[in-house]
């Protein structure tokens, strides 16, 4: 009954101090997030973005202590306002962000490095500080990766995209999502990652 479930990222913000539960701006997603916080709730404070705003967590991208947010048609700048007094309270800033092209932010940049990013640059300027990797022109979802530790996980569809991360040093994995990429979905799509009491596994 809930077909999009899968794409678990859209449903939570998690953070060192708190997880956000989003309120996704599909009408037919709300009811994911409450299985969700079932899950994170013996590991986190929870906090919630409440109606009217919507915001989708594949619109937000961490590095550091900085938040980069995504005005989209699936988050609004309420929500960017109410996850801002949510965060600056452990010290994190929120900086919206906007980008073009694509349904989400992250499926037009995530992180690699410390401060390194990979980018569609078709689809999202440079941000002000940070290195940026542009993906192959011919492959433009391989944005969308997924840094655990010093491994990036990525889909096998982008050979390129992979061959130029390589060249620059990163280690990489990469697992088949063949089917998911059809709905413009990538490997943080599908995950929720975090550290915290007994190292839980990842959702």
């Amino acid at each position: 009954s809930m077909p999009d479930g899968v794409f678990v990222e859209d449903t939570v913000i998690v953070l060192d101090e708190v997880a956000v539960i989003t309120r996704p701006g599909a009408e037919s997603r709300r009811r994911e997030t409450e299985a969700v916080a079932r899950s994170l709730e013996p590991y986190r404070r929870l906090e919630r973005i409440v109606s009217p705003a919507t915001l989708d967590g594949g619109d937000v991208l961490r590095v550091g202590r900085t938040l980069y947010v995504g005005r989209s048609q699936r988050t609004t700048d309420d929500a960017i306002e109410q996850l801002r007094a949510i965060v600056s309270a452990h010290g994190y800033t929120v900086v919206p962000t906007t980008f073009h092209g694509c349904l989400h932010l992250k499926s037009a940049v995530t992180q690699v490095g410390e401060r390194t990013l990979l980018c569609n640059p078709e689809w999202i300027r440079p941000m002000e500080g940070l290195e940026m990797i542009a993906v192959d022109p011919s492959e433009p979802l391989a944005a969308n990766v997924l840094r655990l530790d010093e491994t990036i996980i990525m889909a096998a569809e982008h050979p390129r995209t992979r061959a130029i991360l390589e060249r620059a040093g990163y280690a990489v994995e990469t697992v088949s999502m063949s089917e998911l990429l059809k709905a413009e979905a990538g490997v943080t799509c599908c995950s929720v990652i975090f550290g915290g009491v007994d190292d839980p596994p990842p959702l």
